[in-house]
């Protein structure tokens, strides 16, 4: 027969697991629902600039390339962000600029994964040509990204497609290695080892069994690479690398900056504006990636 403390002493045995495991849950929770709410603001922010830069005839109330008012004049009623230099109207520039800034970011961003998921397919899945692919790849990292970024645009010249072409072309290494390390792994599964003794070939296996694997993987790297070609588009527009002809973000600050906004009361309707435009753009896409990343990642997701 079970004396009264003895009993009491082995509910409290049976309880302090179970008060450990309440902390452990609870952060579990926490950590699910900041994810939801990371993604939540992602999705929303870059749902917002998407449906901008599609509706830009409908919602723009000037056409960007028109005269419409005095030059530098500040906001009022008719021009809710004022006008720049010339009297075109700036918030119908950032308006229409959407659609060349999400363009480039999209383009730039396909470019980037499509190059660094296929090394990375080559160099986890056949070891000899991986050793070559990989120390062409740490070149790329350690090279100086932002003066080659602006040797290249500066020789190849002020246009739209060569802006895309230099972002995709060099910002493809990251994405590479981390296709390669999943790569790596999935290979020596058994379905693989399993395919390979029934005699199947190389390409079959890439293409049916190890690509399908790693497309999540990929996909969360083509959002995270968007934030950043929207960005660098911004920046070489600002240094007057941009094309000239295409209204984006970061050419609206380039002729904000020459034509002295910056020194003056028009900064905070001329340049102000679009800053915040690229900081939005560049967060959403962030905050979509980094829960994709969380939710794919292997190594991520057993944390």
């Amino acid at each position: 027969m079970v004396s009264p403390t003895q009993a009491q002493t082995q509910a409290r045995t049976i309880a302090r697991p179970a008060q450990r495991r309440q902390p452990r849950a609870t952060s579990r929770r926490l950590r699910v629902t900041a994810t939801q709410l990371t993604a939540a603001v992602g999705v929303t922010l870059v749902t917002l600039l998407i449906l901008i830069a599609v509706f830009a005839p409908f919602i723009a109330p000037y056409d960007p390339a028109e005269r419409v008012g005095r030059p530098f004049s500040p906001p009022s009623a008719e021009h809710a962000l004022g006008t720049n230099d010339i009297g075109h109207d700036i918030l119908s520039e950032l308006i229409f600029g959407a659609r060349i800034s999400l363009a480039v970011g999209l383009t730039a961003g396909l470019i980037t994964v499509v190059i660094g998921t296929t090394v990375g397919l080559l160099a986890g899945y056949f070891p000899r040509l991986g050793s070559i692919l990989m120390r062409f790849t740490d070149v790329v990292l350690v090279l100086p990204f932002l003066p080659l970024l602006i040797i290249l645009a500066a020789y190849l010249g002020r246009s739209l497609m060569n802006t895309v072409l230099i972002i995709g072309l060099l910002i493809w290494a990251s994405t590479a290695r981390l296709i390669r390390s999943q790569v790596m792994v999935i290979s020596s599964q058994d379905f693989v080892l399993a395919a390979r003794s029934l005699g199947a070939t190389h390409r079959h296996i890439i293409i049916r069994h190890v690509l399908p694997q790693v497309m999540l993987l990929s996909i969360g790297e083509f959002v995270q690479v968007v934030g950043q070609a929207i960005l660098l588009e911004a920046s070489l527009s600002f240094l007057g690398l941009g094309d000239p002809l295409q209204k984006s973000w970061g050419t609206v600050l380039y002729w904000a900056q020459v034509r002295g906004a910056f020194l003056s009361p028009a900064w905070a309707w001329w340049v102000l504006p679009p800053g915040l435009l690229i900081g939005l753009a560049t967060l959403g896409f962030a905050l979509i990636g980094f829960t994709l990343e969380q939710r794919f990642n292997p190594r991520l997701r057993q944390r």
